[in-house]
């Protein structure tokens, strides 16, 4: 993890490192995204429903602000004001905070830190403990939910990741839940099913969302996820470079199966995966596949107003070059 923060590289030696996540390539899942419930109030009135009114409570209400806010993704360490502080004078009006060590009045300090700087925290992100490796051979035996060796004290962390949110006043939980099989007749399938609803169902009691960041995954597998967990508190966090550097699907496609339960949105951007052992990689936003000027014009179309949050996986002064630079290039898009 990058304590020195120079940015949102929370780098995944444990938890990200070139993080990267799933999705699949299907152009014709329109049909399919119309036949499901939606679940996420970020999306607009069409895709809301009355149903929608039975999980106000546990969504911030975005309705009365600006669409399509930037953010950024940081590591608090243990200075929250440090961390909160860089996004203030980035001109960032929301954060995604990563914590994976809970330790006594850090909680008080975070929340003290974005009432400070009146940043809105979107997410609380969490992951281990325990080694997680981002790659296509390690990564199913470590990362996430799915891994029986370490799924116990996953879910005793995500259950204190909540009350930390809670504590925080941050609505929703956030983490990967690894290679989730795409054959829901593995054992593991049904086993992950399991941790994923007792974590979603502890974050319910919290007034919280519990959300799936993508990438390792396939979106139909995701969705299949998510609905056979059968809690409405369940969103997802739709990192667009992810399902190009895990190869999994072009993100423009995979927005069109995923988008009634998009809630938050990681800006990165990648490149395919050329070597099968090892993802594609990251690149600053702008240089990879990622086709972003498409992405936001689909999400206006959709009326998503939800935050679209900067990630950038590097250290160094390099790393807070191109968080600005990216910044600078998605506000020119949203204008457009």
């Amino acid at each position: 993890m990058n304590t020195n923060f120079e940015g949102p590289a929370y780098d995944r030696g444990r938890l990200v490192n070139q993080s990267n996540r799933r999705v699949f390539l299907h152009a014709s899942a329109s049909a399919m995204v119309l036949s499901m419930r939606p679940q996420l109030s970020c999306w607009g009135r069409e895709h809301g429903s009355s149903e929608l009114t039975t999980i106000t409570a546990l969504t911030r209400d975005v309705g009365n602000k600006q669409p399509l806010r930037l953010g950024l993704i940081v590591p608090i360490g243990k200075n929250p004001d440090e961390a909160i502080g860089k996004v203030h004078e980035l001109g960032l009006p929301t954060v995604q905070v990563f914590v994976n060590e809970f330790e006594p009045g850090l909680d008080q300090r975070l929340r003290q830190a974005l009432e400070r700087y009146a940043i809105e925290p979107t997410a609380l992100v969490v992951g281990g403990p325990g080694k997680e490796i981002w790659d296509f051979y390690q990564g199913p035996l470590t990362i996430g939910l799915v891994p029986r060796a370490t799924r116990g004290a996953r879910i005793a962390q995500i259950k204190q990741a909540s009350e930390f949110a809670k504590a925080c006043g941050i609505s929703a939980v956030q983490t990967h839940c690894g290679f989730i099989p795409e054959n829901p007749n593995d054992p593991l399938y049904q086993e992950t099913i399991d941790a994923a609803r007792e974590v979603a169902l502890y974050c319910k009691r919290n007034g919280q969302k519990f959300r799936y960041e993508t990438g390792q995954e396939t979106p139909i597998t995701l969705i299949r996820a998510i609905q056979d967990v059968g809690l409405e508190n369940q969103a997802v966090n739709f990192d667009l470079a992810n399902l190009i550097l895990y190869g999994k699907a072009n993100p423009l496609d995979a927005i069109e199966l995923l988008a009634p339960y998009v809630e938050g949105i990681h800006a990165k951007d990648g490149l395919w995966p050329t070597n099968p052992r090892e993802l594609g990689k990251e690149v600053p936003i702008g240089q990879g596949k990622v086709d972003f000027a498409r992405i936001i014009s689909r999400l206006q179309e959709l009326n998503y107003r939800g935050p679209i949050t900067i990630e950038r996986e590097i250290s160094g002064p390099q790393q807070m070059e191109d968080i600005r630079e990216a910044k600078a290039y998605l506000e020119r898009l949203i204008r457009n």
